[in-house]
């Protein structure tokens, strides 16, 4: 497989994938269009013990089928027991993982109100949380979020073993590249960047000091199966490209 032949918004879905790899039996929770593309690509390739869910009340099958009724109670159990892996979106991250979604500017007076807080502080907290960007800039991967939604492994740390107990962030998945964080003090690091990017147009998009390790690689090529398996069952009418430009 060379990497002319998969599309950015492919690699995207790949990337997404491997947050779940080797997660054993638990709920794959996607936030947006192509987390739930990785989400099932995952379930029929490598993690096949994956529970999906349509992301409100229900668990289905590869194909969207219904499969079972997940009532808010039992949600919150599974969450609060670390058997959830959520993928959610950020309007800000910072280096340490600190998420917002709520607002931005000032918490007296933002310019801008989102979504609110929501339940990314019991997320990051109880479960393993990654996060997927599709527009990777200086306005998204900032140096301080405005509010604090998702906590980060900075925050954690300063609010003790109960916040670090089962607090853990993966990946953070963008149109430019792969992120974890084993960055010093456990800031952000780029682990891999996309065909056709380049480590300086990462830094040059991110409002913060990226750290690396050596030669960055490339984001893992898709087998030609996985190919398949996008184009022709999980998203045979292209709708991934719509998400992630080439």
């Amino acid at each position: 497989m060379t990497t002319a032949t998969a599309t950015r918004a492919e690699y995207c879905v790949i990337a997404c994938a491997e947050a779940w790899r080797g997660d054993g039996e638990v709920l794959a929770s996607p936030m947006g269009l192509v987390p739930s593309l990785g989400a099932r690509l995952a379930k029929r390739t490598f993690s096949p013990d994956l529970l999906l869910t349509d992301g409100e009340a229900l668990l289905v099958g590869l194909d969207g089928t219904v499969e079972g009724w997940l009532p808010y109670r039992r949600h919150l159990a599974m969450v609060t027991g670390g058997r959830r892996h959520v993928m959610m979106g950020a309007s800000q991250i910072d280096r340490f993982g600190n998420q917002n979604i709520s607002c931005i500017g000032p918490w007296e007076q933002p310019s801008r109100q989102l979504l609110g807080v929501r339940g990314a502080p019991v997320n990051t907290l109880n479960n393993p949380v990654s996060y997927w960007v599709p527009r990777h800039s200086r306005r998204v991967f900032v140096e301080r979020v405005d509010m604090v939604s998702g906590v980060g492994h900075d925050r954690a740390a300063a609010a003790g073993p109960a916040a670090t107990r089962y607090h853990r962030l993966p990946r953070v998945v963008s149109d430019l590249g792969v992120f974890d964080f084993a960055g010093p003090g456990r800031s952000m690091r780029l682990a891999s960047v996309h065909p056709g990017v380049t480590v300086e147009q990462v830094r040059e998009a991110t409002g913060f000091v990226l750290a690396t390790d050596g030669e960055v690689p490339y984001t893992r090529e898709p087998t030609g199966e996985e190919l398949r398996l996008i184009r022709e069952v999980i998203d045979p009418k292209g709708l991934r490209d719509r998400e992630v430009r080439g």
